[in-house]
């Protein structure tokens, strides 16, 4: 038995992990279209640092995932704890907001309480993700930060998205509410109080951790696009950008499923490539700045719900250990913009970016003057956040129907089109190994 796997992510780097350590699979093959594994998980070098496509970090509730993780990474991983902060009105407020009422101005933090404790959203239903804010937080919470923080992720209405997304965010109980804005502030998402991430190389070093874990009867082809895949006589066969012909008995797609569609024979029916377009996500802008003085403090991200601001989070990679930091004292941050296809940002030169980024660093005070940068990087990556709009799951759930009645399974974030965290990703992908080696 002959597995192919296409994409050599997070995702198809462990499910070759699981899928090895079935005797029936003589042999998987994982076919890359980049010159290195990792996917979303890759990580990019600068000017000595190390850093990711967003500040990935490693914790779960699913404590035997994490455990696997953690062993994975034998001696390069080490425990941190979060200390994360929302920039409002240019002050570092504790994340999430709902645990540091007191520390916002007096006005908003009576209008968070009131709207809280008497709300009249609670025994609505919630159909859309700003209903479920609406319903879980009241007005207050949600009109200071998850309503435009949430905007500014997705580049998307939330009065336009389902509540896919509710469950990563639960509902405080009311004695921390009160508590929290009379003064005492308790911690929130306490599954990501503590994390957990590579002491040296970036996440990168968690998907390396896992190939490193390979046996020989698994091979990976970098530099291997695919552009061709057809099923005859019950076989596989992946045309690559190279020449190359692979022919496998199981083949499983990481790729994003509009690709996917693109590139399977016999044409995909219209109503399927249709839906697969219709599958919306966002790009990202990543830049990393290095600077002589920050005014962060020690925390790790600051989330920014200002839509006067390009970026809706920074970072500060300092916090991760002396591995991701310069010899000398200077500070590097990470700041992330998301933004879709032919939008404004996507249409900003690399350079105006750089200028927004720099303006807006200074606006909120984060640094003292511009005069303070001493390099800036930026970075652009096409498939990064799945949106989960009010017609996701009709249109998923047509596409992940119609290719797996065709035999192929999928798997990852833009494999499923789900949003999965880096949790996720290794629970599918041995869940997904476990179904494949049931049925051969």
């Amino acid at each position: 038995m002959k597995i192919g796997i296409l994409g050599a992510g997070l995702s198809g780097i462990s499910l070759a992990y699981f899928l090895q350590q079935n005797h029936r699979i003589s042999s998987i093959e994982i076919l890359e279209q980049a010159s290195d594994i990792g996917g979303l998980c890759r990580s990019f070098g600068f000017n000595g640092i190390s850093y990711d496509i967003g500040p990935h970090i490693i914790f779960s509730k699913d404590q035997n995932i994490l455990n696997l993780m953690v062993h994975v990474l034998g001696d390069n991983v080490k425990e941190h704890r979060r200390s994360n902060k929302i920039c409002y009105k240019n002050r570092l407020i504790k994340y999430p907001l709902e645990n540091d009422l007191s520390a916002l101005p007096d006005e908003d933090k009576d209008y968070c309480l009131k709207t809280f404790l008497n709300n009249p959203h609670e025994k609505n239903e919630a159909k859309t993700l700003l209903q479920y804010f609406l319903k879980t937080f009241g007005e207050g919470i949600t009109r200071i930060y998850l309503k435009p923080y949430n905007e500014k992720i997705w580049k998307f209405d939330p009065s336009l998205m389902d509540t896919q997304m509710a469950g990563r965010i639960p509902k405080p109980p009311a004695e921390d509410i009160i508590k929290s804005a009379s003064g005492v502030p308790s911690e929130g998402y306490l599954h990501q109080l503590y994390f957990y991430y590579p002491r040296t190389g970036g996440i990168s070093s968690l998907v390396k951790a896992f190939a490193d874990q390979l046996n020989d009867n698994v091979s990976i082809v970098v530099e291997s696009k695919v552009v061709e895949l057809t099923r005859i006589n019950n076989k596989w066969t992946v045309k690559t950008d190279k020449g190359k012909t692979g022919k496998y008995d199981v083949i499983i797609s990481t790729i994003p499923v509009p690709l996917l569609a693109g590139i399977y024979r016999p044409a995909v029916p219209e109503e399927i490539i249709k839906a697969a377009h219709a599958l919306r996500y966002n790009s990202i802008i990543i830049a990393v700045i290095n600077v002589k003085k920050d005014n962060l403090g020690d925390n790790f991200a600051v989330m920014i719900p200002d839509k006067n601001i390009i970026f809706h989070r920074v970072s500060k990679l300092n916090f991760l250990g002396e591995n991701y930091r310069h010899q000398d004292d200077s500070t590097t941050l990470m700041a992330e913009i998301t933004y879709s296809k032919d939008s404004p940002i996507d249409k900003m030169s690399d350079a105006d970016v750089r200028n927004e980024i720099i303006k807006g660093l200074e606006g909120i005070q984060f640094i003292d003057s511009r005069e303070h940068i001493r390099w800036i990087e930026t970075r652009r990556i096409e498939y990064a956040y799945v949106i989960n709009d009010l017609h996701h799951k009709t249109n998923v759930n047509r596409v992940r129907n119609y290719f797996y009645g065709q035999g192929i399974r999928l798997c990852g974030r833009f494999g499923e089109f789900e949003y999965l965290n880096m949790d996720a990703v290794v629970s599918h992908a041995q869940a997904l190994s476990e179904e494949i080696g049931s049925n051969i």
